[in-house]
């Protein structure tokens, strides 16, 4: 009579709950939040570790194991306690290119926390903090100031926890200030923002908490502030874990911080953590890349993005080198301001050159620039007192060396994705449409419409249950449920604004060379290829890397155009005999993932010749 159960597995491990399933008939066994069976996940729980007991015990049922969150590590402790085969493993990618993610130091967090929720009015969205006494505090104040915030967390009661959360499903603008408590279970579609007040304690689980935004694939925004007190914190947390616990939850800390201190695209660090390598470029949709876009758009002229620190640069290294290079930078900042202190008197701080020639620049000041030069590579912070060490960037300051940095005070870039073109008066009003039906259905928002769709329909406008139905996440059944409230809305508010209706092009049209030809890209780059052209000349004549020409050529395959194998066979690099490995190690793991590939191929094989190779073996297939 059941056909689904759910248990925790301490409750599944029971010896009376395993007997009575062994009596029944088992088909599956699915495992959620996977990487609590593995000592070097993020969240470690031993019973997790034992379910495998309940595999041997059930050896008929398929067991499924699932996660978001795991490493390369942690994959393989799974499976091993688990007893997977490589052949059973399936990676998605962790790219969620719709989310823009920024990290700003802590500077005024309330304000800053204020002029982003000013960014997102009327919008739904997660701020998260460390402590409780954190949410009921930052609560309060954006409370008093008229947000619409309702707080979360385990000390409230849990019919008050229900009701918070039941509201924040089912309302639309809500904001939820919340611990870590706050989220299992949560599928809101368009959650258009995450905050992280306090730091992460680990980069699964600032992962796992971006994830809750934008799962309609709309743009989503992802702030975190970062302070460094808050590693302090979870670095005291850390030693009051169990010994054999402590290297991993350091190793976590650390790459989170190696994610907050990065210069380059955020996304490197991110997935390269869960082993994915990204190959986008500048991905747009973070702080770092998009200060690269406003360089480049400001031309030579730094200073016209970056504020000039050379001066308290000079200062604050020239400190750390006369105080021996063993101390943080609280210790550095207290020498600059002049301060009085018993440790600085101890040591005789007090008598150094650089003693409070500092005190022009405010406490918060030293502290954002100090962060300020450890992502600039000035120093380097040493375990386990985070004593700042001076590296040869910093010796380069020390002989004259300018340093540009970010404006203290400053705050993230948002929204960087290109704004999706729609009429905002209609998207509210079908907003308020949508609410309207849901309260009487009593269900979220989301599962009338989701956002996307919504805007969708104030881009283009359908009159007709035809039009309707080219809208994103309209099918029949909603046509017939929902397009006799929708369309009538949507016809009165054109007939009122002088509107007329936008077909809605499947697919888009795709930008066109600007030659006399006229052609698309993926045609004349296949007409040049079939013509006996290679890739490489191709890409030449056109001003692209090879591997957009490839791309070209696998959607004329997809499109259904002929491509002759010898030709692509001919562009290889690598003997036939590594080809032939390439398309071996497709077929034994599947075409889903080429990182898949490119670790099976013991990462001898490039990702440009293992797409090529893929491209061979998919016309070859075409012709049997």
């Amino acid at each position: 009579e059941i056909k689904l159960l759910y248990g925790a597995p301490e409750t599944l491990l029971r010896p009376e709950i395993i007997s009575l399933l062994e009596q029944s008939r088992v088909e599956a066994i699915v495992i959620d939040e996977a990487h609590c069976i593995s000592e070097w996940g993020h969240d470690f729980r031993p019973e997790y570790r034992q379910l495998n007991t309940l595999r041997h015990r059930l050896p008929q049922a398929t067991t499924l194991a699932l996660t978001a969150t795991a490493t390369k590590r942690v994959r393989e402790d799974i499976k091993k306690t688990l007893q997977i085969t490589n052949a059973n493993e399936f990676i998605g990618s962790f790219d969620r290119p719709n989310l823009n993610l920024s990290v700003s130091d802590k500077v005024a967090g309330v304000a800053q926390t204020r002029d982003f929720l000013n960014q997102h009015k009327k919008q739904a969205g997660i701020i998260y903090c460390n402590t409780r006494d954190n949410v009921d505090n930052l609560t309060d104040q954006l409370q008093r100031e008229g947000f619409p915030v309702l707080p979360y967390h385990a000390g409230m009661d849990s019919q008050t926890r229900r009701a918070h959360q039941r509201r924040f499903r089912y309302e639309d603008n809500l904001i939820i200030i919340a611990t870590v408590a706050f989220g299992m279970g949560i599928n809101k579609s368009n959650v258009r923002f995450i905050l992280h007040y306090d730091l992460p304690k680990n980069v699964e689980s600032y992962y796992q908490q971006i994830g809750r935004a934008g799962r309609d694939g709309l743009s989503a925004d992802c702030l975190l502030l970062f302070s460094y007190s808050d590693v302090r914190t979870i670095r005291y947390f850390i030693s009051q874990n169990a010994p054999e616990l402590r290297a991993g939850a350091e190793m976590r800390l650390d790459a989170l911080l190696a994610f907050v201190d990065a210069l380059n695209c955020r996304r490197l660090p991110l997935l390269d953590y869960f082993g994915e390598k990204y190959q986008g470029g500048n991905c747009k949709a973070c702080d770092n890349c998009l200060d690269e876009v406003q360089t480049e758009r400001a031309g030579s002229k730094a200073d016209t993005v970056k504020e000039n620190l050379t001066a308290p640069a000079l200062l604050f290294v020239k400190t750390a080198l006369e105080t021996k290079q063993i101390f943080g930078s609280a210790h550095l900042i207290d020498v600059l301001r002049g301060s009085r202190a018993k440790k600085i008197i101890k040591f005789g701080h007090e008598k150094i050159s650089t003693y409070g020639k500092g005190k022009e620049y405010t406490k918060e000041y030293w502290n954002h620039i100090a962060i300020q030069f450890v992502r600039l590579g000035l120093l380097k912070r040493t375990k386990p007192h985070g004593s700042l060490v001076i590296t040869d960037a910093g010796q380069e300051v020390l002989d004259g060396k300018e340093v540009f940095g970010k404006v203290a005070g400053t705050f993230a870039k948002t929204a960087a994705q290109a704004k999706v073109e729609y009429d905002n008066a209609l998207f509210e009003k079908l907003r308020v449409l949508r609410g309207e039906l849901a309260s009487q259905k009593n269900v979220p928002p989301y599962v009338i419409f989701q956002d996307r769709t919504l805007v969708e329909m104030a881009s283009y406008f359908p009159h007709t249950e035809a039009d309707l139905r080219q809208i994103y996440g309209v099918g029949g059944r909603k046509v017939t449920e929902y397009g006799k409230h929708f369309l009538p809305a949507i016809q009165a508010y054109c007939q009122e604004n002088d509107i007329k209706s936008r077909p809605k092009q499947k697919p888009r049209a795709r930008k066109r060379l600007s030659s006399k030809t006229g052609r698309q890209r993926s045609e004349y780059v296949w007409e040049q290829f079939q013509a006996g052209k290679s890739i490489d000349q191709i890409a030449e004549d056109m001003g692209f890397k090879p591997s957009t020409i490839l791309g070209h050529l696998q959607k004329s395959l997809s499109d259904g155009r002929e491509i002759k194998a010898e030709y692509l066979k001919r562009m290889s690099k690598i003997s036939a005999k590594d080809g032939q490995r390439v398309i071996a190690a497709f077929e034994e793991h599947g075409d889903g993932f080429l990182s898949t590939i490119f670790n099976a191929l013991n990462e001898e094989i490039s990702y440009d010749e293992i797409k090529l190779w893929k491209m061979i073996m998919e016309v070859e297939s075409n012709k049997k």
